[in-house]
């Protein structure tokens, strides 16, 4: 929409503003040189329809209408207009001299401004050292932040008034600007939780990261291990100390100098799923026995890594090897043959449907929990198993069986 065209022009408007305030409405209006009025007049030609209109507007509107003649406006329309407009130094300026919270409450709760604006606005708002929902005001400003930026708001309205629904954000949003906003959030200090999940969330700004790092909190740390995004300045800084290193091999996208790096914590290197071809060959040729069944369970493992290690007599080995994915089928089958290694098989996310169902009917307890928790079985055994009270728990945590069930939309079975 145009605002040009409406200057100096006087528009009926019907109803009430829906993203703006009254007294912010009028103000804007004015300053582009646009006037209102409620009255029906011959001169008119602009009629703006808002939100709430009464029945005599409603009327009003429905006869103009059909008369012809104006052009109706849309008030979703108008408001982004007149906030697209808005310059935001100046605005910045003048809730900054006035200190008026509620103007700034106001802009905030304003769907129509800039995602831009609305951080610089957030980081102007005084939380006076209570949580997010203490008062009146902070509670509107965080259902204000949450209804903006997460994701399917109108499913679920009342994420907006919970903490919950801020954790839920940090979970789902892929934006850094967003994840810094509120990182520096005063309550922050209230939910360690927050802090945690911005430690380990791949888009969490290193600058944020490093002001964690400093902070100190042994649990944020701990997450922070589990963000495969962090720069080797971080990595360097934080396996100073064992514990961390620890994790950070387990966790962290390796690369050789990263690998050289963690040398030290070999049976941690073993499970990270991002180890190269020369890495595993260099892991295995350490011949350790306890390394070897790491490695053994390790999702990335190559072909020439699993025949390497189907030529050991070490049992636990074996089972490790059976239940990971990437094993050839024809060692599966072969493995089959021996019903000691039914249980390993059960677990296996790569079994084969026609093995499922063979060992489903073989009726061990123990091999069918495997097949209860194995997002592999066929979703018609994890019904009949279901019916177990034995695995009724272990199938309904079964991802498989979750996702299956919301494509369903049918609810659990009872």
């Amino acid at each position: 929409m145009n605002l040009e065209q409406l200057k100096k022009q006087t528009i009926l408007f019907l109803g009430k503003p829906r993203a703006f305030c009254k007294e912010e409405f009028e103000a804007q209006v004015k300053a582009h040189n646009i006037s209102m009025t409620k009255e029906l007049r011959e001169d008119i030609e602009y009629i703006l329809e808002g939100r709430m209109m009464t029945p005599y507007e409603q009327h009003l509107s429905d006869d103009l209408y059909e008369k012809g003649g104006c052009t109706f406006l849309n008030i979703d329309d108008f408001e982004k207009s007149l906030a697209k407009e808005i310059d935001d130094d100046v605005l910045l300026m003048s809730l900054k001299l006035s200190n008026d919270t509620k103007r700034l409450k106001s802009f905030l709760q304003n769907s129509c401004v800039s995602d831009e604006l609305f951080f610089k606005l957030l980081k102007m708002y005084k939380w006076r050292g209570e949580d997010f929902f203490e008062n009146d005001d902070n509670r509107d400003v965080t259902a204000a932040l949450i209804g903006r930026f997460y994701e399917n708001i109108e499913r679920n309205h009342n994420v907006q008034y919970a903490t919950t629904g801020l954790i839920h954000l940090v979970s789902q949003t892929q934006n850094p600007q967003l994840l810094e906003t509120i990182s520096e959030l005063e309550p922050l200090s209230y939910h360690p939780k927050l802090s945690i999940l911005l430690a380990q969330h791949p888009q969490t700004p290193k600058r944020v990261l490093k002001r964690l790092m400093r902070e100190g909190n042994e649990d944020v740390l701990e997450a922070m291990c589990a963000n495969s995004t962090l720069d080797n300045g971080t990595i360097k800084e934080l396996i100073k100390d064992p514990k961390y290193a620890a994790l950070l091999a387990q966790k962290i996208i390796l690369t050789q100098e990263r690998f050289e790096l963690l040398k030290n914590f070999a049976k941690e290197l073993a499970v990270n799923e991002s180890l190269s071809d020369v890495m595993q060959e260099e892991l295995l040729n350490l011949d350790d026995m306890d390394i070897n069944r790491a490695v053994a369970t390790n999702r990335a493992l190559n072909k020439e890594s699993i025949e390497k290690l189907m030529q050991s007599d070490d049992k636990l080995l074996k089972e490790q090897l059976l239940q990971n994915p990437n094993i050839d089928e024809s060692y599966l089958r072969e493995a089959f043959k021996d019903e000691s290694n039914q249980v390993s098989l059960a677990k296996n996310p790569a079994l084969p449907h026609e093995m499922a169902e063979a060992l489903f009917s073989r009726g061990d307890a123990e091999v069918l929990d495997g097949l209860a928790r194995n997002e592999a079985t066929p979703v018609d055994i994890l019904y009949q198993l279901q019916l177990d009270s034995r695995f009724d728990r272990a199938v309904k945590t079964n991802a498989a069986f979750g996702k299956h069930i919301q494509s369903q939309n049918i609810g659990w079975l009872v």
